[in-house]
């Protein structure tokens, strides 16, 4: 390597990542402390904010600024004569009062992931979840469903992160050719819902758990769609599928290892008609597996959060179509690094 070479050559991006939970957990702490929620009301000061969620003076400036610098706020003036407010992505996401509001999950990444993942390298060297089991805990899902509030959060955080690709997904995608669809895992419905209000002819299930339906009842209703959306429960190992012309899986698939993924994509190959189209939404990672860096730490979550888990390509998944029965398979973006995959039977 000569000199001229050395000179362009930078440790920026090597910092940038490898500090970047500096930056993470600013935010992560912002959005526990309810901080952008305050400001969707307006304007405050350094004093207002100290005083509303209760902050020492020391480093008071230093982690309202930090966020300016990270884009998170606007501010005008300096210090004690400084106002602070949302910038515009916070201001719609960030704000607890709002329909938009996907800080659900990350109150969950702060308060679950966050120390978890520092357990990476004994995931690694060990395959076995960093999670709450690994002190004889419930595994994830049973300790989420087993009490109310904590699962309310938690759909209230999968379906805040999720809803640009559901928006994206009902707008974009023909469902007129399609008289029914059931959301498989449909949490609190809120894809069905999405679907239904972009497509008046459609009947929608959202199929979960017995302890879902309330929630995901409430949800409906809610927005008027009772006529619309049927809230079914019920348990997809266990189970048949509800049959429907069209079955979606929003974040479904990556929870299971590979046996449970074809069970479930075999049970809706058996769900769906002649015709009938199975939708996948996921981070799906990119065939050559160097792209979608999102994508692949997800599938590293699954194997801190889960048994056997695991995030994968659309190359997998077509393998995996083929042996239950799909003939046709394509992939469309939505939004970030999430894409859908739609296999027509």
């Amino acid at each position: 390597m000569n000199s001229t070479t050395e000179n362009q050559i930078t440790p920026s991006r090597i910092m940038e990542v490898g500090m970047g939970f500096w930056a993470s957990k600013t935010l992560l702490t912002a959005v526990k402390m309810g901080l952008f929620t305050h400001l969707a009301n307006g304007k405050l000061s350094g004093k207002e904010i100290q005083e509303k969620l209760n902050l020492h003076d020391r480093s008071l400036f230093d982690f309202l600024d930090t966020l300016v610098a990270l884009g998170f706020l606007n501010r005008s003036g300096l210090k004690e004569n400084a106002t602070y407010s949302n910038s515009e992505d916070s201001n719609l996401f960030l704000d607890k009062n709002k329909p938009s509001y996907i800080g659900g999950i990350l109150e969950m990444s702060n308060n679950r992931l966050y120390p978890f993942w520092n357990n990476l390298e004994e995931a690694l060297t060990t395959g076995k979840p960093q999670n709450e089991t690994k002190n004889g805990g419930k595994p994830l899902f049973e300790a989420i469903y087993a009490d109310e509030n904590r699962l309310r959060e938690f759909i209230n955080g999968m379906s805040g992160v999720q809803v640009g690709n559901f928006m994206k997904l009902a707008r974009d995608i023909d469902f007129s050719k399609y008289d029914t669809l059931c959301d498989v895992g449909g949490s609190g419905a809120t894809l069905s819902i999405l679907i239904a209000k972009n497509n008046p002819h459609i009947k929608c299930i959202s199929f979960d758990l017995p302890a879902v339906e309330p929630i995901a009842k409430e949800n409906v209703t809610h927005f008027g769609l009772n006529d619309q959306i049927e809230t079914r429960s019920g348990d997809f190992f266990a189970d048949e599928l509800p049959k429907a012309d069209v079955i979606t899986m929003g974040n479904i698939l990556h929870d299971w290892g590979t046996k449970d993924k074809l069970m479930l994509i075999k049970k809706a190959y058996n769900a769906l008609p002649e015709g009938g189209s199975l939708i996948i939404i996921e981070n799906i990672i990119d065939d050559e597996r160097n792209k979608n860096a999102f994508g692949l730490m997800m599938s590293l979550n699954m194997a801190i959060e889960t048994d056997e888990g695991y995030d994968f390509t659309l190359s997998d998944f077509k393998q995996w179509a083929q042996e239950t029965g799909f003939n046709n398979t394509r992939m469309m973006h939505l939004t970030g690094p999430a894409s859908a995959i739609i296999a027509v039977k």
